[in-house]
């Protein structure tokens, strides 16, 4: 477990291999946990970096907010305190947009872009998505997460095929706050790429699976038409969480992209 103090408070992060670096971004309700697998291959080739967002897992929780372009200068900042000067960054669904934000942001910081499941739109989040984005109903929802613990177990086949997924959900969304909860998905939702991607110049491969229930998985049209460069990775069997999903076969499309 490594950490450091950012001007917003503590940033915990995870961090496996030596060589080149290579950064992991998360997704909303989730955390570094969830690259563990892509962590243990990566690091065969690259010093692998796992981070928590700001108000999930073990970071800092004392925000007064959590919007998606806190996190974006939140990576920049880790990246200037651990003396990475620029890295290929990987993110899922959230994490994909923080990645391409921070490309947008911060071009100096990204050599290459992955995002998997990611909203461009954040109107192509799932109802359900755009509710928790509503102080009330994620006040309820918050204050009652036996509920969501037991629609994660429930519904679990309809969104990952990997059968740790509920209990890796069930630990995370333990460790968020309220405001975590809601702020980062209404931001999320409000959230439009599309007038801002032109601008990056960088790699960048979009990978979405075609039974994606949370993110619209024709995401990545409005992905490659606005960054025509850009390389779409579909995975016809594969839900939102395509690296739990198909590990083999992300493993092998990520590093093709990443040896390029």
């Amino acid at each position: 477990m490594s950490s450091i103090t950012t001007d917003q408070g503590i940033l915990h992060y995870e961090v496996s291999g030596r060589g080149k670096p290579i950064l992991l971004l998360h997704g909303w309700l989730g955390s570094w946990g969830l690259w563990q697998e892509t962590m243990s291959y990566l690091g065969r080739f690259y010093r692998t970096y796992a981070m928590d967002f700001w108000g999930f897992g073990e970071s800092g929780k004392k925000r007064d907010t959590y919007h998606v372009n806190d996190f974006v200068s939140m990576v920049d900042q880790f990246m200037e305190q651990l003396g990475i000067q620029n890295a290929p960054l990987v993110g899922h669904s959230m994490g994909g947009t923080v990645s391409l934000m921070t490309a947008i942001r911060f071009p100096q910081r990204v050599e290459k872009v992955t995002v998997i499941g990611s909203p461009i739109v954040g109107s192509s989040l799932s109802w359900l998505l755009k509710l928790f984005g509503y102080r009330l109903i994620a006040y309820l929802i918050y204050h009652n997460l036996w509920a969501l613990r037991l629609g994660f177990r429930i519904l679990a086949p309809l969104y990952c095929r990997d059968p740790n997924w509920p209990q890796m959900m069930n630990r995370d969304v333990s460790q968020t706050t309220l405001e975590s909860f809601l702020i980062s998905i209404a931001s999320l939702r409000k959230t439009d790429l599309r007038p801002d991607l032109p601008k990056i110049q960088v790699p960048v491969m979009g990978m979405y699976g075609d039974r994606d229930i949370v993110v619209d998985p024709k995401q990545w049209q409005p992905l490659q038409a606005g960054i025509p460069h850009a390389r779409i990775e579909r995975f016809p069997k594969a839900g939102h969480f395509i690296m739990l999903d198909e590990p083999s076969e992300f493993r092998a499309r990520l590093m093709d992209f990443l040896s390029l």
